[in-house]
């Protein structure tokens, strides 16, 4: 390890005029990771430690041809582009909002506030019980029979990682069933579980770098226009875990388990650190499951085959047995053949479930992507009645 951090400083002694890139770097040794990003820091690189062998590297002069002697030596084994990531949209629910929104800016003639970024995160409220008025507008869940099976299994307290635009954590029918650090003392300003986050009581939030990961919702038509999709975090989450039986709401079809937040995209999308950033938060913290609606589509499919750190992410899941649940994406292209597939749900992986929309028809959603070897199954995605940000109510 000794040799393999000497090579990385001393070549860093040099530097090139080339034009800056957003790189990310694996080192040959996972022990020796965060030693390596001390040292590019040392030498003025804003370098971060992501994930084990993992580093994030920004900076004036970083370039890939600034690695290629440590490449060549084997101390660094692959250096590639921070990709974009993006939320993947429903065409539809889109079209609606941008609609809204066009109504909106005409009657008061701007762009409506953004609602405020972090609020304070609640204490877990008090239970309570009674029938979910708004369940029978859930038509998937009434579909798949989702009572019967709550007969035989009401759902487990399982950890589901939700890893989005962020969770609206006060939300009072995702509240009862946020996922809490246990182990950490709020709001102290202490990382007292030692897991390098200071009072992350939810989640974490891996876009703004803070211990608030709120789903900041697009609200403005610039937003919109941009291809922002309001919510969307807090829309899964409410699918995933909404509480069940709790006289508020709508239910989620585990009504019982503990949503972890995770946001790293916001409305300009995220980005390749920030996504193994929260797969590697999500496994080490305990969650079982990870919920990915988002992903690469429609890009140059040979940088996306090329994302070797987000494969490694899905890799580290893999091996501590986390379930990793892929949207197939809503391109209407196959995942199978395609020059422009999906990613990550078309990689190998065998903890991958890829997952197609259908309609209440039980029929392929006309935008979803589709293949008989990459996609796995198909879940209700057309209109679907959820939780969203802001609100107390539930919506499509």
């Amino acid at each position: 390890m000794t040799k393999l951090l000497s090579t990385i400083a001393l070549t860093l002694g040099l530097t090139t005029a080339a034009h800056a890139e957003d790189l990310l770097i694996k080192v040959a040794a996972p022990a020796s990771t965060e030693k390596a990003a001390e040292i590019l820091t040392q030498k003025g690189y804003n370098a971060k430690y992501v994930m084990p062998q993992w580093i994030s590297v920004k900076g004036a002069n970083v370039t890939q041809a600034l690695f290629q002697r440590q490449l060549e030596s084997g101390s660094i084994v692959h250096v590639q582009k921070n990709f974009k990531l993006n939320v993947y949209k429903n065409p539809a629910l889109n079209k609606a909002q941008i609609n809204e929104a066009l109504k909106k800016y005409a009657e008061q003639a701007k762009p409506s506030a953004k609602p405020a970024d972090n609020p304070a995160i609640p204490d877990a409220p008090v239970a309570t019980t009674g029938a979910d008025p708004l369940f029978s507008k859930q038509w998937g869940m009434v579909d798949n029979g989702v009572q019967n099976a709550w007969k035989i299994n009401p759902g487990q307290k399982i950890i589901v990682a939700v890893i989005d635009t962020g969770v609206d954590y006060t939300h009072e029918d995702l509240l009862p069933n946020m996922w809490r650090n246990e182990k950490e003392i709020p709001n102290n300003g202490i990382d007292d579980d030692g897991n390098g986050y200071i009072d992350d009581i939810v989640g974490w939030d891996f876009l703004s770098n803070d211990n608030k990961p709120y789903d900041l919702a697009s609200s403005d038509l610039g937003d919109l226009l941009r291809g922002g999709n309001p919510g969307h975090g807090t829309h899964c989450a409410g699918n995933v875990a909404a509480r069940g039986n709790n006289g508020k709401g709508i239910a989620g079809v585990n009504p019982n388990a503990e949503i972890m937040a995770l946001r790293f995209i916001g409305d300009e999308g995220g980005s390749t650190e920030g996504a193994i950033g929260a797969i590697r938060y999500a496994v080490d913290n305990g969650a079982k499951v990870l919920s990915n609606s988002w992903g690469s589509e429609g890009e140059d499919p040979n940088e996306a085959e090329q994302n070797k750190a987000l494969q490694d992410a899905i890799q580290y899941a893999l091996d501590k047995n986390v379930l990793f649940i892929a949207a197939a994406a809503n391109s209407g292209r196959n995942n199978d053949t395609d020059a422009k597939k999906a990613f990550p749900a078309s990689y190998p992986h065998d903890n991958i479930i890829s997952v197609a929309a259908i309609d209440s028809a039980n029929k392929i959603a006309s935008f979803s992507n589709y293949g008989a070897t990459t996609v796995d199954i198909g879940a209700p995605g057309v209109k679907i009645f959820s939780t969203v940000p802001g609100t107390n109510t539930a919506t499509q």
